[in-house]
């Protein structure tokens, strides 16, 4: 099993390549950070696999960054690691959205890649 510094530090590895593409509008570089088969919740309804992830961030405003920060991991099976985020997702012409984000990343050969993504907005 892995550590708790471990878990954060693999979390973290992927998540700040995550919000570089995000925060860079590349929706296709934010996509290559899933799995082919990862089911995917934003704010609108699900996806299944990179094309609606990629979707999902090419219809996202220029402009919009995200800042997150781990709550939790947890390591429910070898090879998985499950993380539980707060993040702010800013804009520039509106009011930033706080949500909640878990994450599921899977290890597939030397890559830790996103199988599951939900986000929840509370309040």
């Amino acid at each position: 099993m892995t550590s708790d510094h471990d878990r954060e530090t693999i979390l973290r590895d992927v998540l700040d390549r995550w919000k570089a593409g995000v925060d860079a509008h590349e929706p296709e570089r934010v996509a290559a950070l899933f799995t082919e088969d990862a089911v995917f919740q934003g704010l609108r309804p699900y996806s299944v696999g990179r094309p609606g992830v990629a979707a999902y961030y090419e219809s996202q405003p220029p402009g919009l960054t995200a800042a997150y920060r781990i709550l939790e991991t947890r390591a429910p099976a070898a090879g998985l690691i499950l993380g539980y985020l707060a993040v702010d997702f800013s804009f520039p012409d509106r009011p930033t959205i706080q949500v909640n984000l878990s994450v599921l990343v899977r290890r597939i050969g030397q890559d830790w890649l996103i199988a599951h993504y939900q986000v929840s907005q509370l309040g």
